[in-house]
């Protein structure tokens, strides 16, 4: 482990133990240098990477922050790297595996957890859905909206987080499909419609079974256009 590794490794423990809480703030430079008998910059690298990662947050003129640590916050970057693997196609099947195993679970969860006002969102959702069915962009974006409704109602932060990073990408990809694929946008709505019906009777088995085949025909349709047209480039689709 290099210097700087193990002065991240000690201001993390700081947070870990609770010494340094979310919102406190950290001590000036040279004071956290001292406290942990360190180099001033090697306390100031570390902050550095700490920021990058969203653990930190360097207020100019203020000071140095602990932020919220929230999931979505910290799980921020994997959108990022997902956009970054975009022209990679065997990159785009393993993140579209990744989504087949943690939707229809999460969808599941929803069903027992989802309240009424929950339900009556994801429903909207839906509902925009079919009026927006002939303008493509509208709808996928209504889609993608669709889906982060049911995951957040789950109430578990770091799957939505994950969830958002390795899907909340695909709106590229669904777009692509509505173009190349004209009956797309009536078979993604059948998809979407089993998925909240099967919500509204609070059916956990029915609820995955019924995601677990949207995002099968969404992979399987990837799988194929990759097969056939190869990689697709910057402005093809992102999963």
């Amino acid at each position: 482990m290099s210097l700087t590794d193990r002065a991240i490794e000690q201001i993390r423990e700081l947070i870990r133990t609770g010494a340094l809480p979310p919102g406190s703030k950290l001590p000036p430079e040279p004071d956290l240098a001292a406290q942990l008998g360190l180099s001033r910059n090697l306390a100031r690298e570390a902050v550095k990477a700490l920021a990058v990662a969203r653990i930190l947050e360097v207020r100019r003129g203020d000071g140095t922050y602990v932020t919220s640590l929230q999931p979505s916050l910290l799980l921020e970057g994997l959108g990022g790297a997902v956009e970054l693997l975009q022209g990679d196609s065997a990159a785009l099947q393993d993140l579209m595996e990744v989504r087949r195993l943690l939707e229809p679970v999460a969808t599941a969860l929803a069903a027992t957890r989802i309240s009424d006002d929950q339900l009556a969102e994801v429903e909207r959702h839906l509902d925009a859905m079919r009026a927006a069915r002939d303008d493509v962009e509208l709808l996928n974006a209504h889609d993608a909206s669709f889906h982060r409704a049911v995951v957040a109602a789950t109430g578990n932060e770091s799957l939505l987080a994950l969830l958002e990073g390795v899907s909340g990408r695909t709106l590229r990809a669904r777009i692509w499909r509505g173009l190349v694929d004209d009956q797309a946008a009536g078979r993604t709505l059948a998809e979407h419609e089993a998925i909240f019906h099967a919500l509204a009777a609070r059916d956990a088995a029915l609820s995955q079974a019924a995601a677990l085949l949207h995002v099968s025909t969404t992979e399987g349709w990837l799988r194929e256009h990759l097969r056939t047209d190869g990689a697709p480039g910057p402005g093809g689709p992102a999963v």
